[in-house]
């Protein structure tokens, strides 16, 4: 029996990640949307256009602090021979003045303020010294001249009225909370955040608290797929862990499915006798899209749907689990949160060392990306294993690296695939 399961194991179809990239994409159905307060959109997509109410900013605007001018009056003062201006009021940033400024005249004004009719530009205060004249009157000596509209902030410089201002699908963050509290919008439509249950399959794996046993291990894949859905905007839900038995496994994946949007495994994707999720799709009333991808690490990955629901079965290595991850699990999360749906973004780099190892399959390969000359270069970050958990903490990008019967030579112009510091 376990024989011919190998067998029927071998036999699966490979599919390139283009494909198979291309197969998830094409399954995402887009989250329901949900109003929530502008504190708590952080991080969320938004799922509504934005036009503004009216312009940015809605009146002429210093953006000095200094003295409301005609700039006509200031045309021939220099250091050597300022010009005198009557100072008429004073305008502190929230105020308007009730003057119009005339010939002569000018306003003591603040970062910020509201430019007083009359004035068509501001001079800087360190250009300036304020006087008091015999009879009493408050002057200013001008020391330079201003143009029309120096230092001034016209209507709508910054965004019209009726003008988008944040597209739908844009993820929310502080420079978008500045705009919706600019446009006085305490809350916002955005995407329901998927719900991903997490199950992780093995009889070695001990729980996170337990104590190390001989030959077993605690169930650290769990972890790593939660922290990374979370940042990927999602809400993880840790399953206890499932025992190598496909019955089991396929009431566990079941029920989550039922319960939740997503569901993830990791374990049990492989040829070995223990490997149970090939068992499962094979006997479910859900659509098996592809159980082979032409990629190392992570080639048994597979994907899945019930009842339009996604199912992700990641390895149990956790560098192949992650690659699955991050190549699959995140543009379909990100989809579904009404983002565009395309593959994850990818950069040119110089490739610094060579990379011996030669394959039919594409390989993703752990990797340290660093800026030289304003030109970006890559190297693979060390042991190169897809059960080594410690290079996802050093590793910055994965290089992507076709399929070669000779490798990669130094020098060599690859893609890479940004992990931190990107969304």
């Amino acid at each position: 029996m376990n024989g011919r399961k190998q067998q029927q194991n071998f036999m699966r179809k490979a599919i390139s990640v283009h494909e198979a990239t291309r197969l998830v994409l094409e399954s995402v159905h887009v989250m329901p949307t949900e109003e929530v307060p502008i504190l708590q959109c952080i991080g969320r997509t938004l799922a509504v256009e934005l036009v503004a109410p009216q312009p940015m900013p809605h009146f002429r605007r210093s953006g000095m602090d200094g003295f409301a001018v005609m700039s006509e009056d200031t045309k021939q003062a220099t250091i050597g021979t300022p010009i005198s201006l009557q100072i008429i009021d004073h305008v502190p940033a929230g105020m308007v003045s009730e003057k119009r400024l005339s010939s002569g005249q000018c306003i003591r004004i603040m970062t910020g303020a509201s430019v007083p009719d009359g004035a068509d530009a501001v001079i800087k205060y360190e250009m300036t010294e304020e006087d008091i004249s015999p009879d009493g009157t408050e002057m200013c000596k001008v020391k330079g001249s201003v143009v029309v509209g120096e230092n001034v902030s016209p209507i709508g410089v910054e965004i019209a009225a009726n003008e988008t201002v944040l597209r739908s699908g844009v993820r929310i963050g502080a420079g978008e909370v500045a705009l919706l509290a600019m446009f006085g919008i305490h809350s916002v439509q955005v995407y329901k955040q998927p719900r991903i249950a997490i199950v992780a399959t093995g009889a070695e794996l001990l729980r996170v608290e337990d104590a190390l046993e001989p030959g077993r291990i605690r169930n650290s894949n769990a972890y790593m797929l939660a922290a990374a859905i979370t940042e990927f905007g999602g809400i993880p839900i840790v399953l206890d862990r499932v025992p190598d038995d496909a019955r089991i496994a396929k009431q566990v994946i079941l029920e989550a499915l039922h319960d939740h949007d997503v569901v993830v495994t990791t374990g049990g994707v492989s040829v070995g006798d223990h490997d149970i999720l090939y068992d499962v799709t094979q006997d479910w009333d859900g659509d098996l899209l592809f159980n082979k991808v032409m990629m190392r690490p992570g080639s048994p990955t597979t994907f899945g749907r019930w009842q339009g629901k996604p199912l992700f079965a990641l390895s149990g290595n956790p560098a192949a689990c992650y690659v699955g991850c991050r190549l699959f699990l995140r543009p379909a999360l990100r989809g579904m949160m009404g983002a565009d749906l395309v593959p994850e973004p990818r950069v040119m780099a110089t490739l610094t060392v060579d990379y011996v190892k030669s394959d039919r399959f594409t390989r993703f390969v752990r990797g340290v990306m660093t800026e030289q000359e304003g030109k970006l270069t890559a190297a693979p970050v060390g042991y190169d294993m897809s059960s080594v958990t410690v290079s996802l903490r050093d590793a910055n990008c994965l290089i992507c690296l076709p399929g070669s019967p000779k490798g990669y030579a130094a020098g060599s112009f690859v893609e890479l695939i940004p992990l931190k510091g990107f969304y």
